[in-house]
């Protein structure tokens, strides 16, 4: 029997490798890499580490099969070919229907199959649809709460838990991470790993071999000129960075974990997402560590600990199951009937906005930003303006080094542009004096924060009423945001027109690349 070991599921410590298999097959498919225009981080994260760990294993002594190929079907009709009689066994893929595109692929090869469990998740499909499904799961109807799966991991787990209570006798202390930082205020910075002999190498391959992939005139010269590559790719390095985030960033992760700054990319942030999407390391050790570090230094607070639990065991567990069972309605799903193409700035940064210039400008050198520009810039700007849902989806998964189709569908779909609400009960909409709230932004920006009109107002501000006037029958009756129209009856009809008229500028100026 053969281990197959997808570019997701780099791991010794888990699934059938640690059960003590020898024999290992790996597939480099160089079309996966041409589906959409990747960021080239992304495409030398995953090829590197894969090739780090092909290195990794045949160093502790297993035997692996290799295979540098155009297609996945390619390796796999190579492999049995050569080997006739092996079976091949690997862990459930999270993507939609990922086991059964593999097991075809392999039986039309004349090999056999087994999918085993994804040991590299918390919670499985079957525990989670027993809860779900059960008395007292949190679900109501067909929707998801994350909240009460939250709280039922808490119970399970026993992370940060005082007997059937938990440690500080709340359960959420988001209130308590949700200060602005000081622009004065100096973060630490990340560590950052030099590419030894073989990621070099990857790195130059990924430059020659898919350089029309990211770079084209079609995408505004996507990508091109990022900063040199920095990302751990290796266990070891994965490793480093979680002590170095543990020592240096969790104490002060909680009251900033929502903070904007212009030009400070990381913050507090772990930034560890990438090596954990890639089975680099796993879920559980990155939060035992935290626990860990929080129990013996002082310094670190019950908030910024539980903040960042609940990411991992809460938030990302989370997406992991409520994509599984809304897949595939949930890729196409359109709830507000969006209509438009996603503007060229989010290619190119080329935008006066100075929030959304900085944040594009952030991916396009490194694939990364955190979680509250992705959901209150990126995608508050995309729902807001009216963005196909998919289109937003598309970007995301091309942009980012930890995206994957599981992570940034119910996150960008789901959360993001209200493309569904299986998955959330608002839509996370918000003018520019959230941005001004929790960044430093609108302090150095051509567009005024304080009008919502004429031709130097913020985009965010008409939009924001534009959308919630077009939406008024769907979201007037919504308990959590419903609120709002208050504000919008006390507008007349001229200032309703003139907020849609500027909105309608608004998308034209995005469209002629003018905004």
């Amino acid at each position: 029997m053969t281990v197959l070991v997808l570019g997701d599921q780099l791991t010794r410590d888990h699934g059938p490798i640690a059960d003590g298999t020898s024999d290992v097959l790996m597939v480099e498919a160089t079309a996966f890499a041409t589906r959409h225009a990747y960021h080239p981080h992304k495409l030398a994260l995953v090829f590197a580490a894969m090739r780090q760990f092909r290195d990794d294993l045949r160093e502790t002594g297993h035997t692996v099969h290799y295979h540098q190929v155009e297609t996945f079907a390619a390796a796999i009709e190579a492999h049995f070919e050569d080997h006739p009689d092996d079976e091949l066994v690997v862990m459930d893929p999270p993507s939609y229907r990922g086991a059964e595109r593999l097991r075809s692929i392999v039986e039309d090869a004349g090999g056999a199959l087994d999918v085993v469990e994804n040991d590299l998740f918390l919670v499985t499909p079957d525990a989670f649809d027993e809860w779900f499904d059960g008395e007292g799961s949190g679900g109501e109807g067909t929707n998801y709460r994350h909240e009460a799966f939250y709280r039922w991991q808490r119970r399970e787990t026993g992370y940060l838990m005082d007997g059937d209570d938990p440690e500080g006798g709340e359960w959420n202390l988001d209130d308590q991470n949700q200060e602005a930082a000081d622009p004065e205020k100096e973060f630490p910075d990340p560590p950052r790993f030099d590419p030894d002999e073989l990621t070099r190498e990857t790195v130059e391959w990924v430059e020659e071999t898919f350089d029309g992939g990211y770079d084209t005139t079609v995408k505004g010269g996507a990508w091109a000129d990022p900063e040199p590559f920095f990302w751990p790719v290796t266990r070891a390095q994965a490793l480093d960075a979680l002590a170095d985030f543990c020592e240096h960033r969790l104490a002060g992760f909680g009251p900033y974990q929502d903070a904007m700054l212009d030009g400070e990319w990381s913050l507090n942030h772990l930034l560890l997402s990438p090596a954990i999407n890639l089975g680099l390391l796993h879920p559980r050790e990155v939060v035992e560590a935290a626990i860990e570090t929080y129990r013996e230094r002082d310094d670190v607070p019950l908030n910024s600990v539980e903040g960042f639990v609940r990411q991992l065991i809460g938030w990302r567990e989370f997406m992991r199951q409520t994509y599984r069972r809304e897949m595939p309605e949930m890729a196409t799903a359109n709830l507000l009937d969006a209509p438009h193409d996603l503007p060229e700035f989010y290619w190119t940064s080329e935008t006066e906005m100075h929030c959304l210039s900085d944040v594009v400008g952030s991916v396009r050198e490194r694939g990364y930003t955190h979680h509250i520009p992705r959901l209150m810039l990126l995608s508050n700007f995309a729902l807001t303006y009216g963005v196909e849902p998919a289109q937003v989806n598309e970007w995301f998964h091309a942009a980012y080094v930890d995206a994957y189709h599981w992570v940034t569908t119910p996150n960008v779909v789901g959360m993001g542009v209200f493309g569904t609400d299986v998955l959330t009960t608002k839509p996370y909409a918000s003018s520019a004096n959230y941005v001004d709230r929790m960044s430093d932004y609108c302090s150095d920006c051509a567009y005024a924060k304080t009008e919502t009109t004429g031709e130097n107002a913020c985009p965010f501000n008409a939009l924001y009423w534009d959308f919630l006037g077009r939406h008024e029958d769907d979201l007037r009756n919504n308990y959590r945001i419903g609120p709002v129209y208050g504000h919008w009856d006390g507008k007349d009809d001229d200032e309703r027109r003139e907020i849609h008229d500027r909105a309608d500028e608004i998308r034209e100026l995005a469209e002629s690349g003018d905004l």
